[in-house]
């Protein structure tokens, strides 16, 4: 089968569109600016709204950037996140490799993703989150505290940002904290578009060498962890393997950890360049929770997160996806849709039903949403109280902007105080 390549000009609303001329374009579409999707989203979701690009691996897959497509895309059961079919949409060479070999189950279809969802859900319920807030606040502040007593400049990303969310996952499962630039380190190399397969392996081993280490702690001592738990309540002949308990701790902390990393960086990046924003909520610490939904909205860190294969012929705004072919749901596009959201761009933390999709949509929405938006709110107003006189540290130019990773973010950000 021919693969078909993304039309130039729109096309009539109800016929489907696959014979096109134009070549692919390429993808990633990088940001202009961090705040907002890539400008060209907004002519994709215009003319082409289900668009065929060429990913780094030099495969073709499609982008889908309309709300509604998206959500439809993410809750259809013809869709498949399964990282082993051949033109699973992968964005770096390394990373449909290993993701076979370690199967994360965000990169599997039920029975097998459901299973390993229910064996977390559990822990992450409204109910139980909330009940975590008060050691989360303790945490927060404890490194508030040694970031204030270094004196600045600092690089927040490492001193709060990182430390804040590696924190609070590794407490969670019970995991000693005493090295937390060794999870920031997994990441960048198992989440990097140039990572070869070969270093994706390493640095995941690492990770799970550590994590069996414990597991073998927690089976002759259990403690009230996560960790614990798994392993006396699911590590058992027949249900769990080894193998299987590893990669669901090992993708809990990659993807916990780093999308709230980002998410910390760029809010606070973001809060600094808008004073008004920030004024805002520290005269009405209420609006806090509504302001986390609307910058997850407005930055969606995990824009090219939900990489899907059709498992089946898919027809979506007129467009169709040919069974057996790559798709993705960018988020950051369904965020920024001007159908469902009034001027997009404009960050309002008195927007009213803000359904974004920050956290995907249908059977593979981030099972740790409600711990992300507690550790946002309590990290984010913690600062906004105790530090009024934060600043950038240099110039904005000096900001390094993450673009090869899979979630977006920053390598560093320097403040003063």
């Amino acid at each position: 089968m021919t693969s078909p390549e993304i039309p130039t000009a729109p096309r009539t609303p109800g016929a489907s569109h696959t014979d096109t001329t134009a070549p692919p374009r390429d993808f990633p579409i990088q940001r202009g600016c961090p705040f907002a999707a890539p400008a060209e989203y907004d002519a994709l979701r215009t003319h082409e709204p289900v668009a065929r690009v060429t990913l780094p691996t030099k495969r073709e897959a499609w982008v889908v950037t309309r709300y509604d497509d998206v959500r439809e895309l993410l809750s259809d059961p013809r869709v498949s996140a399964d990282i082993r079919r051949p033109n699973f949409p992968a964005l770096g060479e390394g990373e449909q490799e290993a993701g076979a070999r370690f199967r994360p189950f965000i990169r599997t279809d039920a029975p097998e993703h459901t299973k390993y969802r229910r064996m977390l859900l559990p822990v992450f319920t409204v109910r139980r989150v909330r009940a975590m807030r008060p050691a989360v606040q303790a945490r927060v502040d404890e490194i508030l505290d040694d970031m204030l007593a270094a004196d600045g400049p600092v690089d927040f990303v490492s001193a709060y940002a990182n430390a804040v969310s590696t924190s609070v996952i590794c407490e969670l499962l019970g995991i000693p904290r005493e090295n937390l630039e060794f999870f920031r380190d997994v990441t960048r190399v198992s989440g990097s578009r140039n990572s070869t397969a070969e270093q994706v392996s390493e640095a995941l081993g690492g990770l799970f060498g550590l994590l069996a280490e414990l597991i073998g702690k927690r089976r002759e001592e259990p403690r009230d962890d996560l960790i614990s738990k798994l392993v006396t309540e699911q590590l058992v002949p027949g249900h769990v393997t080894m193998d299987q308990l590893l990669s669901t701790l090992g993708i809990t902390i990659n993807a916990g950890r780093e999308t709230t990393t980002s998410m910390i960086a760029l809010s606070t990046l973001l809060l600094l360049e808008r004073p008004e924003l920030m004024e805002e909520l520290r005269r009405d610490p209420s609006l806090m929770p509504a302001a986390v939904g609307e910058l997850l909205r407005v930055l969606s860190v995990a824009d090219s997160i939900p990489l899907r294969v059709a498992a089946e012929d898919i027809e979506l705004s007129g467009w169709t996806i040919p069974a057996d072919d790559g798709v993705i749901a960018l988020l950051a596009g369904a965020n920024h849709d001007p159908e469902q959201f009034d001027e997009p761009e404009t960050v309002d933390f008195h927007r009213t039903d803000n359904h974004h999709v920050a956290f995907g949509y249908g059977v593979h929405q981030c099972v740790g949403q409600h711990l992300a938006r507690l550790e946002l709110e309590v990290a984010l107003e913690t600062l906004i109280r105790r530090v009024p006189t934060l600043r950038l540290a240099g110039s904005r130019e000096d900001v390094v902007v993450k673009h090869d990773s899979a979630t977006f973010g920053l390598e560093e950000l320097r403040v003063a105080w």
